[in-house]
């Protein structure tokens, strides 16, 4: 069986830090752009929230912010809570930050 999902976006939203019972857990929210543009010629996009646990979670932590832009290669995992996307590994592919010249 297999169970992979890649999403490409931008972070939409402060990643949430959750601390329960020895275990903690981040949420973030990617915004991603369909490749199709609508019947108004255009690109809707959809929210995707997403989890991530461990050393994972703590870099996107500490690293990411609104705007940058992140790779997700997830799993889609199943609970009583409902389906949730939970991210495997994240690959950093550009941030948000204007580069400042120095003269």
């Amino acid at each position: 069986m297999l169970n992979n999902v890649v999403l490409v976006g931008r972070v939409n939203n402060d990643i949430e830090k959750i601390e329960e019972e020895q275990k903690t857990t981040y949420r973030l929210t990617l915004k991603i752009s369909r490749s199709f543009k609508n019947q108004n010629g255009e690109y809707e996009t959809d929210l995707v929230p997403i989890e991530l646990t461990g050393y994972i979670g703590s870099n996107v932590f500490e690293h990411c912010e609104i705007g940058d832009i992140i790779g997700a290669k997830a799993r889609i995992q199943s609970n009583e809570n409902g389906i949730h996307v939970v991210a495997e590994r994240i690959t950093f592919l550009s941030n948000d930050k204007k580069l400042v010249n120095q003269n």
